[in-house]
């Protein structure tokens, strides 16, 4: 019996093809059993964007420096007078609307440091003023708030264990969802 084939982004060694016994080119099984793919290669083909030794455990498990933020006092006052004046967004795909290098750029050049830190709600320890890397977790397009902005705020926070993010994401989160209940 055959099985169908999964899309990998990455072949592993023990199913690169005919030169393993038991598969065809195209890497599904024959009428024998393949031999089973390395740990390594089963993590990639679960998780194709996960490759070996890079997942986020590793990093945290060898005592990898992590940045340190602060919450962005002045970030926090404009997103809730953005949800106060309704200018919000409630159903985006932040991954489309999230601003890119490009849609920063144009920011800057129309707009002062300190008008672009205001769409951050972190502060980047260490780092100087006026750079991007000062500033991290935008939760909006530099126009309005996106619901969707707050909440990847929110995960990658708490993700990383940067509660005072996580906390004032949350209650942004919070504020939103009461007004638009």
């Amino acid at each position: 019996m055959q099985r169908p084939s999964r899309a990998r982004t990455q072949v592993c060694p023990s199913r690169a093809g005919p030169s393993v016994p038991g598969t065809t080119p195209g890497g599904s099984l024959d009428s024998q059993v393949a031999p089973k793919p390395s740990p390594a290669c089963a993590t990639t083909a679960r998780y194709p964007s996960r490759r070996p030794g890079r997942g986020r455990r590793s990093a945290r498990g060898n005592n990898a420096v992590v940045a340190s933020y602060s919450v962005n006092p002045d970030a926090v006052a404009q997103a809730e007078r953005l949800i106060d004046s309704r200018q919000y967004v409630l159903d985006s795909d932040w991954g489309q609307v999230q601003p890119r290098a490009s849609d920063q750029n144009a920011y800057l050049e129309r707009h002062s440091w300190q008008e672009y830190a205001r769409w951050h709600l972190g502060l980047t320890g260490g780092a100087t003023d006026e750079t991007k890397a000062r500033y991290a977790f935008v939760y909006g397009d530099f126009r309005r708030i996106h619901r969707m902005g707050i909440i990847a705020c929110l995960y990658r926070a708490a993700e990383w264990r940067h509660k005072e993010i996580e906390l004032a994401a949350h209650d942004l989160l919070q504020r939103l969802d009461k007004l638009t209940a």
